[in-house]
């Protein structure tokens, strides 16, 4: 019971972690990537639909990320698409071919997006302690029922906050990598 109550927890924190990496990935640092465009939704025949559903994504050069639409008349939506997105990017078309180039970021925006990173690891960490706090009720439940015994109790809480520690580690190593990413000129 206590080893179900455990594993619960940890894929809860690993999925924790898992979405971390995700929003991290988000948050551009000043090299393009093509992971930054995912969030970017089109209209296609009426329907929200991802970019990379549309069109190719590639990286023709260090600075700039290129969108091939595979149907022509999908280049002006796509276009619009980036450019009304929160990214702040300024696509132009080039014959069949949108190239965004990617503008150098500012010292501002570099700590501003610091601040947007760390903000995101500190949910992190709290989703990782909110997990806890359920685990632990969970071991406390399993003692009221008379289910496992005290000693069992102390041990298993004691395993959850070994684990809790060593997600927010992880959390922490990430949220270091990110900034010196971002600060990096």
């Amino acid at each position: 019971m206590i080893a179900d109550v455990k594993k619960a927890a940890e894929q809860k924190m690993q999925k924790s972690l898992e979405a971390l990496k995700t929003d991290f990935g988000k948050v551009r640092s000043g090299r393009p990537h093509t992971g930054l465009l995912d969030q970017v939704f089109v209209d296609y025949y009426g329907t929200s639909t991802p970019i990379n559903q549309l069109a190719n994504i590639t990286l023709p050069d260090a600075r700039t990320i290129g969108v091939t639409p595979w149907e022509k008349k999908m280049l002006s939506p796509i276009e619009k698409a980036i450019r009304d997105s929160d990214l702040g990017l300024n696509p132009m078309t080039s014959g069949d071919m949108i190239r965004v180039p990617m503008p150098p970021l500012t010292e501002e925006r570099r700590r501003d997006l610091t601040k947007i990173v760390k903000n995101e690891a500190e949910a992190a960490r709290v989703a990782m302690r909110n997990t806890r706090r359920d685990a632990n009720a969970q071991l406390k439940e399993l003692l009221k029922d008379k289910k496992i015994s005290e000693d069992d109790d102390r041990k298993g809480q004691d395993d959850i906050q070994k684990l809790t520690d060593r997600y927010i580690v992880e959390v922490d190593k990430l949220l270091q990598t990110k900034e010196a990413e971002l600060m990096a000129v």
